[in-house]
């Protein structure tokens, strides 16, 4: 534990309270579950047992600040929210906070922003429902814990990735489930960052799969996942197929999440306007109506904090104390159509990340007092990923100089130099494969940028593809890549090609480390990055 964690730990127990006060948190004789006692090994499935709800997906909390922390549940039933938290394992001093409903209107989910939380702490939780047509009928408890932000400097560990149950790959039960996330679950970070592709909306779960080597991918089915998720109900029904799987549920019961959407949330390559006219499999043309469907589901299963004023919101940024600051991207809502992309002027046509939301990125690069500067990316800088043989889902559309979504992108990269902004690291998903590319203006086309640094990982359980075509255009460097260029694509999980990535920052030195991982663990790369001198 580092001299902050200690001081953190050792707070009076008066301002403890205090802050819980704040919360508005009030004292509640419930039943002490004795799983901590019982060596905490991550919620099972809390099932009904007709007279008590049932808690069937577990619990999760995300969007964790110095002294906030979103907690997420759903009950099979109507029922309340409960929340208990304290700053002991043992729950001793627990204190109880009474959430929202959980009613038919959102899926039976709820969930209970808790403020006044003091910083660098470790919180431990319960999640109870009390049946709303029962009162004093409580389920039985889901038990989780995260991590709050600190507000001094200390050792830092962030995991990140993307691209769950894709190309039809969902959980097998003979293979052991979800694997990759007992791995993460393993390394105890303080965060994890899912960097879009939650779910496959577009891929429906089949009851097995053929494989190339005479094997059987055995997936466990829903009806929600037989189809391409066209109405909200389905829509639900993705997010609700991931969180059966138990290694899913104890990572979430165990890290805090940040997480971002990119196009299979809806279908893949959306872009807003877009009519599927080609797409036999939906009879819902219109990609704006399947993605606002998309993105209340979103909103519903996953512990993000609603914007007060701009409630689907995805972008966000979250200071985890004086050594780094988060940027979450939304590179799928304000984005014109794809097209050719090698339009010679900005217009409507060539939005990416949309005017507004690069203005807010620039303010809050320009006012970060962070050493770090992570930016969460749900697509990569320069990597080719085409929409057909005429059009372009990523930014990138070929070596030259910049045209299209890339003025934008040219645009950011020289404020940022011009402004002095220091330690830019960006970390992204997408496709399907593991890699750490170096941005050098050398060996660039368009040259007014500083150097920086890109690693992407994935898939978390889907099909491995790859490598991407490189666009040369902000000179990208391949430093390492985790697949052969001769892969054979849609490799299954069982073939072990499924990738994270991890961050660790020296809470004394300010050195970042960043790694990339396999489905066992094993780093792959490494490097170890110094902080520059200079601060924005």
């Amino acid at each position: 534990m580092t001299g902050n964690a200690q001081s953190a730990t050792a707070m009076s127990r008066r301002g403890f309270l205090s802050a819980l006060t704040m919360a508005g948190a009030q004292a509640l004789m419930l039943p002490v579950s004795n799983a901590w006692a019982q060596g905490n090994k991550g919620p099972a499935l809390v099932t009904s047992d007709n007279m008590r709800p049932g808690i069937p997906y577990g619990a999760a909390s995300g969007d964790v600040t110095q002294h906030s922390a979103i907690i997420w549940s759903r009950a099979d039933r109507p029922a309340r929210l409960i929340v208990e938290y304290a700053s002991t394992e043992s729950m001793r001093d627990a204190h109880r906070v009474q959430g929202p409903a959980a009613l038919e209107a959102t899926d039976l989910t709820a969930k209970l922003d808790l403020i006044g939380l003091p910083a660098g702490q470790r919180i431990f939780y319960r999640v109870h429902f009390e049946d709303l047509a029962s009162p004093k009928h409580y389920s039985e408890p889901v038990i989780g814990s995260f991590l709050t932000a600190p507000q001094h400097k200390r050792d830092l560990h962030i995991v990140w990735s993307g691209d769950t149950a894709g190309q039809g790959f969902g959980i097998n039960p003979d293979w052991g489930g979800m694997k990759i996330y007992h791995t993460m679950h393993q390394m105890q970070p303080d965060l994890f960052i899912h960097s879009g592709d939650y779910i496959y909306a577009d891929g429906p779960i089949p009851a097995e799969i053929p494989l190339d080597d005479g094997g059987v991918w055995k997936n466990l089915t829903t009806p929600e996942k037989a189809k391409v998720a066209e109405t909200l109900a389905e829509f639900r029904g993705n997010y609700a197929y991931n969180l059966l799987d138990e290694h899913v549920q104890r990572f979430n019961a165990a890290v805090p999440q940040l997480v971002q959407w990119d196009d299979h949330e809806t279908k893949n390559n959306w872009y807003p306007g877009e009519q599927l006219l080609n797409d036999d499999r939906y009879t819902v043309k219109s990609a704006s109506l399947l993605a606002a469907r998309g993105k209340r589901a979103f909103f519903e299963y996953t512990p993000i904090r609603e914007h007060l004023m701009a409630p689907e919101r995805v972008y966000r940024a979250f200071s985890y104390g004086p050594s780094l600051d988060i940027f979450m991207l939304d590179m799928r809502t304000y984005r014109g159509p794809n097209t050719y992309n090698r339009q010679p002027g900005v217009s409507a046509d060539t939005a990416f990340l949309g005017s507004a939301q690069i203005a807010w990125l620039k303010h809050r690069l320009q006012t970060s007092k962070a050493t770090w500067k992570v930016i969460a990316s749900d697509m990569p800088i320069g990597l080719i990923v085409p929409d057909g043989k005429t059009a372009f889902d990523n930014l990138s559309n070929g070596d030259g100089m910049p045209l299209g979504r890339e003025l934008e992108m040219a645009d950011l990269l020289r404020f940022i130099k011009n402004q002095h902004i220091a330690n830019i690291v960006w970390l992204t998903a997408d496709v399907h494969y593991a890699a750490a590319h170096y941005y050098d203006p050398h060996k660039a086309q368009f040259q007014d940028f500083t150097p920086f640094w890109e690693f992407v990982a994935g898939p978390l359980n889907a099909g491995t593809f790859g490598p991407n075509e490189l666009d040369y255009t902000f000179g990208p460097q391949v430093v390492f890549k985790s697949i052969p260029d001769d892969m054979k694509p849609r490799r299954p999980p069982s073939d072990g090609l499924q990738f994270f990535g991890s961050v660790r920052v020296n809470g004394k030195t300010e050195v970042m480390t960043v790694s990339l991982h396999n489905l066992e663990g094993d780093k792959i790369y490494g490097v170890d990055l110094e902080p520059s001198l200079t601060k924005s």
